[in-house]
């Protein structure tokens, strides 16, 4: 063990008590509230008015301009015209009142006409009535009529009306109603009565009448035509209201520049800069409250996530001490790059390998703290990438952030993709720049040829960086902490490893077996979600301690000679059950890790020899039980089960001298049903409906491999087939 794994074990030791595990959560937030600390300090500039300003300065906050929105809701108010509203009640008041005057002379001449035929011969000879003068009827009219009308008509009308008769007056009324009205609809305005006037007369010019009566007829019509559009404040109230409620208020946006360096410093740019805050000389700690309660929470839940979802201790300590180290990095990494940013006054913040600590993860630990890294980076990505601006938040970098890490998650989960880091930095570059470029055209930026290059450079600079850096700190975090990586298993599923080759050459059949049982490990842990690479290579190695005596096991006995015939049962018991026990002290000497250690000693767990033990029994009815089991350790992965019943199962099926399919499916399932009855699995996590999965699985891939064959004829028939 180098020094670097004695480290972390040690600082592993400190993290059983809940008092270690704590401080590094403090110390991660205390980290990461020092690299954003600055990015959240209220900026204070130094301006003047009317004079030329020191820097650019961008709103921090989102205010609204009280001032140009008072200024544009009166500018609006001012454009809304004023609203008249039509009395349509006016003409049919109009016309009542015409229809009304020619009515009552046509009244007032039957009253005063002795020959009128409404009246009958008595009536004609008891009043006896004597022919009335024109100024009787108009006097008669008159009071027929009221002052008001009185007053409005001329004389001349009046003497023209008693002078008509009946028909004359009827054609009169008529028409004149129906100039009244039809004028009278239409809208007039105070300046528009002289125009609707003479509009009216000119519709009565064509009335053959005489000419008294149809000068009697346009004064009467003239006399109607009236204004009928008025004012209507209410309404202009109203729309003037509407108008003004319509007014989105005018606001200074966070992020938006107020004043750009060297620009002279007006009164309104003086007075914008006031209400974003700049000039305000109170200190406020409100920043400092938020950034503390943001990084409180995140943290809080990782604290939850790694003391209630991790259940095993060893592991758990293991995954937090790696997140933490990779997370500072990012951190670390994620704020150097922004300040060369700055410095720069560059958009340097896209080269970050945003898929590097998503990348190490999913490689290292599994797919959900892949995620969880990459949420964090993200959310803190906005504001370390927010070019020193408080208040503003660089949500586009928090996307990229999001987007590459999910990315490179997605990339790496394809099997052909886990031995190939640089391959998935590349294609994720290629996805990195069309994200880019997909931000900056929504975003409608204007840039240069050189600029877009720019950014396709960055793009491809981070994803090919993600993949460099990886391959880089991976054998760092492999050593420290003795973690099997993706990578370190295929390196290990090499056939030119020393063990392979030792068990190749010196146990060919232990080789062919090992082969068979990792194809059939491989499928079923893959079908309940477990790792099937690691289960594949640790298959290849599991019998390894058979290369010590490798004549003594039956698939390496060629010539069908057995030993163990001319052996002691109890002897036969310790030969077998030491290739357990030595091959994993020889995967130790060889500094292999400790999983695939625990898979040559586990996978048979506490199993019982029966072949011999049955032998020994017959020997002496004395013989325990317990002296001819496997010493374990019982199955502790998920993986050591699944190859253990492989193990059992392919040795089963292979002694088998016509294998069908049913007596696959009954086989498999014998050996499953005893392994439970018999404990094996009571210190692993796997369930019955996995058990389940686990044997249709085995039963699928053994139908493929001992499948029935086309019986090929014989040599000489098959010769004497083909001269025919």
């Amino acid at each position: 063990m180098n020094r670097i794994q004695k480290f972390f074990t040690k600082l592993k030791g400190l993290l059983v008590h809940r008092f270690f595990q704590v401080l590094l959560f403090i110390i991660l937030g205390v980290f990461a509230y020092g690299l954003m600390f600055s990015n959240v300090k209220p900026e204070r500039v130094q301006v003047e008015l009317f004079k030329p300003a020191e820097q650019t300065i961008r709103s921090t906050k989102t205010v609204e301009d009280t001032y140009k929105t008072e200024q544009e809701k009166e500018e609006i108010s001012k454009q809304v015209a004023d609203v008249y509203s039509l009395k349509k009640e006016y003409a049919k008041n109009k016309v009542d009142l015409i229809s009304s005057i020619f009515d009552t002379a046509i009244e007032v001449n039957k009253e005063t006409d002795p020959d009128s035929d409404h009246k009958n011969d008595g009536e004609k000879e008891n009043k006896k009535e004597t022919l009335k003068t024109d100024a009787q009827k108009v006097s008669i009219l008159k009071e027929k009529l009221t002052d008001e009308v009185n007053k409005n008509i001329e004389e001349s009308v009046f003497l023209a009306l008693v002078q008509a008769d009946e028909d004359e007056l009827k054609i009169a009324r008529d028409s004149t109603i129906t100039a009244v009205n039809n004028v009278m609809s239409s809208r007039i305005a105070a300046s528009d009565v002289e125009n609707a006037k003479k509009m009216v007369v000119e519709e009565l010019g064509y009335m053959s009448i005489s000419s008294d009566m149809k000068k009697a007829s346009n004064s009467l019509a003239r006399t109607a035509i009236i204004q009928n559009v008025f004012f209507d404040k209410d309404k202009t109230e109203e729309q003037r209201r509407k108008a003004i409620e319509s007014v989105e208020p005018i606001r200074i946006l966070q992020g938006q520049i107020i004043v750009e360096e060297n620009q002279l410093v007006d009164r309104d740019v003086y007075r914008q800069l006031e209400l974003a805050g700049f000039l305000n000389t109170e200190s406020t700690i409100y920043p400092y409250i938020g950034l503390l309660l943001f990084i409180m929470l995140t943290f809080a839940a990782f604290y939850y996530f790694f003391t209630f979802s991790i259940s095993k201790k060893d592991n758990k300590y293991n995954q937090l001490l790696i997140f933490s180290l990779v997370f500072i990095l990012s951190m670390a990494t994620m704020k150097t790059i922004s300040i060369l940013a700055d410095m720069k006054n560059s958009n340097l913040e896209y080269i970050f390998p945003v898929a590097m600590s998503a990348m190490l993860i999913k490689i290292l630990l599994n797919d959900k703290l892949a995620v969880a890294m990459i949420l964090l980076l993200g959310s803190y990505g906005t504001v370390i990438f927010n070019g020193d601006t408080p208040g503003n938040l660089d949500v586009s970098m928090g996307l990229y952030i999001i987007f590459g890490g999910l990315t490179a998650i997605l990339i790496l989960s394809r099997l052909n993709f886990k031995s190939k880091v640089l391959v998935a930095g590349l294609l994720l570059s290629l996805i990195n720049m069309a994200f880019v470029f997909s931000l900056i055209f929504i975003m409608d930026g204007h840039y240069t040829r050189m600029e877009y290059l720019y950014y396709a450079v960055s793009a491809l600079g981070s994803g090919v960086g993600s993949a460099v850096l990886t391959m880089g700190l991976l054998p760092f975090f492999e050593s420290g902490f003795g973690i099997l990586s993706s990578m370190k298993l295929i390196e290990l599923a090499n056939p030119n490893h020393p063990l392979l080759r030792k068990i190749l050459i010196e146990a060919p059949g232990t080789y062919h077996h090992s082969v068979m049982v990792a194809n059939l490990a491989e499928s079923a842990c893959e079908a309940i979600g477990s790792n099937g690479l690691l289960a594949r290579v640790g298959s290849y190695y599991h019998d390894i301690g058979k290369t010590k005596m490798p004549h003594f096991f039956i698939e390496n006995q060629m010539s069908g000679d057995n030993p163990h015939d001319r052996l002691q049962p109890e002897t036969s018991r310790d030969i077998i059950i030491a290739h357990a026990v030595d091959g994993g002290e020889m995967l130790r000497n060889h500094k292999l890790p400790k999983e695939i250690v625990d898979i040559a000693e586990q996978h048979h767990g506490t199993t019982l020899l029966k072949f011999f033990y049955y032998k020994a029994k017959k020997q002496d009815d004395a013989t325990l039980e317990d002296a001819y089991r496997y010493p374990g350790p019982k199955a502790i992965m998920k993986e050591v089960a699944v190859i253990g019943i492989a193990d059992s199962v392919e040795a089963a099926v292979r002694s088998m001298q016509h294998p069908t399919p049913d007596k696959i499916e009954e086989l498999v399932n014998f050996i499953i049903q005893e392994r439970i009855q018999d404990g094996q699995f009571d210190e692993c996590d796997i369930t019955m409906r996995e058990l389940n999965i686990v044997k249709h699985s085995l039963c699928e891939s053994l139908n493929g491999i001992f499948h029935s064959r086309i019986e090929y004829p014989e040599p000489d028939k098959l010769g004497q087939k083909v001269k025919e």
